[in-house]
């Protein structure tokens, strides 16, 4: 039985993007995009919030082999990001690969015919010998459980869904969570709000961002001479390397970056009693270190209370903390990020058993061979998948090491003929899957703090244990030795397996 497309790949975002233009670049011209929405850029199409930036540098948050020369400022923010993305599509000419408004949400492999049946919201069927699963982690708001908060009268929404009809314009405004989403948005709305009351869990480690516009002349530079757009962007990815041995275990980095925090933080706010609620209390890079210019001033503004007793309830047009204090409000903004840790979605992946690909992951953790193959999955493979993510450095460039891996993986498989598929041994994933565990245990997210890193028993599916140069260099080749190779019983085996 012939697939219908030889690839598909669910999500437009930078991971798919890239899968996509690399695919393009082998020769592969059989291969569809399936995009839920109705354009391209997956994180940075949805968060529109005020203030949405990156936080790693513009040069190096771009793919390597499409440079942007004409970055506006050195953190890029989310509409030049989207534009980005957007001119990547039309100038590799992928939008006639790509299938918007299709939300996939069921895949099943058959071992009869070794072939994948991606299935839509809407009903529509698609074959296809390979699967990629590029929808990344961040796109599943996390929303805290509130005692009350069905009876609130006012405004709500999630960072990630914002509503930018509704006015906040003397409004008073709560804003839930200060993670990487809530310290971007909050200096933006505070002054556009008659009173602001920030609710801090846990006080997270905050550097200074020192954001600034590139120059004309420098984007000239860079237009001209892509060398030594190539140049910075190396630098900018060596530095950050470095700054990566304060998360895995090196105690004088660590107590580096923790001097740079609090220094920001001292420089930033006089209010000793401030400072002291917006001081963590565990070790830099247990939680997600978040870089920010503005949001220790806003804090200091008169119109904007910063409440770290936690709340009790949530009444008809206020919110009551746990010491008994009342805070009226009109609107309740969620900046409480993402369901992270165990890397659980809402599509069913039925494998080449009749398993379940979220069920299994729920009830061991996400597991996957260097992030990419499950056991049980042949031919389907994750971009951004189990602890591939980073505390310290660019996704694009492991994002970029991945599609690296995938190619290779089609090397195999094409290699190894008609019919066939491969599915990861068991024993190879649990030993890569140790080894990743056994590196944690030596690091700072194996410290003792609660972050979304870790899964529900308090595993962590979610981090890279080590320098990304280290997961390029693993990545650069399958190994063939890590793979059964199998036929579908509508084939005849071409060698013996």
């Amino acid at each position: 039985m012939k697939a219908d497309i030889d690839v598909a790949i669910i999500g437009a975002g930078f991971a798919g993007i890239a899968a996509a233009i690399r695919l393009k670049e082998r020769g592969n011209t059989s291969f569809v995009l399936f995009e839920r929405a109705g354009q391209v850029g997956g994180t940075w199409r949805d968060n529109i919030y005020p203030g949405c930036a990156c936080d790693i540098p513009s040069p190096l948050y771009s793919l390597s082999f499409s440079p942007n020369p004409n970055w506006s400022r050195t953190y890029s923010t989310q509409p030049e990001i989207l534009t980005y993305l957007n001119d990547v599509v039309g100038r590799y000419g992928l939008n006639s690969q790509i299938q918007y408004n299709t939300e996939i949400n069921r895949t099943e492999f058959s071992s009869s015919t070794g072939l994948w049946t991606l299935t839509s919201k809407t009903g529509q069927s698609t074959t296809a010998r390979v699967v990629i699963i590029a929808v990344g982690p961040l796109n599943r708001p996390s929303y805290p459980k509130l005692n009350g908060l069905d009876t609130f009268m006012g405004k709500t929404f999630h960072s990630s869904k914002w509503d930018a009809t509704y006015d906040l314009t003397n409004k008073r405004v709560a804003v839930i969570g200060t993670g990487a989403s809530a310290i971007q948005f909050i200096p933006k709305m505070a002054p556009q709000v008659k009173h602001l009351t920030v609710f801090q869990r846990t006080a997270p480690y905050v550097s200074a961002r020192n954001d600034r516009a590139v120059s004309t002349v420098e984007q000239q530079i860079f237009r001209q001479f892509p060398i030594v757009q190539k140049a910075y962007r190396s630098m900018i990815y060596w530095l950050n390397e470095v700054q990566g041995f304060a998360f895995l275990g090196n105690k004088t980095f660590n107590k580096i970056g923790t001097k740079r925090a609090l220094n920001h933080l001292k420089k930033s706010i006089n209010d000793p009693v401030l400072r002291r609620k917006l001081t963590p209390d565990y070790t830099l890079g247990c939680k997600r270190v978040l870089i920010s210019d503005d949001y220790y001033p806003a804090l200091n503004r008169p119109n904007v209370e910063l409440v770290t007793d936690g709340i009790a309830t949530v009444k008809p047009n206020s919110i009551v903390d746990k010491s008994g204090h009342e805070h009226p409000v009109d609107a309740i903004i969620f900046g409480t990020g993402f369901v992270v840790g165990g890397v659980i979605g809402t599509m069913t992946i039925t494998g080449r058993y009749g398993q379940n690909l979220f069920d299994d992951w729920l009830t061991k953790g996400a597991e996957a061979h260097y992030g990419i193959t499950s056991s049980g999955y042949p031919n389907l493979l994750f971009m951004v998948g189990p602890n591939t993510g980073l505390g310290h450095n660019s996704i694009i460039h492991m994002i970029e090491s991945q599609v690296n891996y995938v190619l290779d993986y089609l090397n195999l498989l094409d290699k190894a003929g008609e019919g066939a598929y491969l599915d990861v041994k068991p024993e190879a994933q649990q030993r890569y899957n140790d080894t990743i565990q056994q590196k944690l245990a030596d690091t700072v997210w194996a410290s003792g703090c609660q972050s979304y890193y870790l899964d529900s028993k308090g595993k962590n599916t979610t981090i890279w244990p080590a320098l990304t140069a280290t997961y390029r260099k693993a990545t650069r080749q399958a190994n063939p030795a890590d793979y059964d190779v199998v036929f579908s019983k509508q084939s005849s085996p071409a060698v013996p397996c």
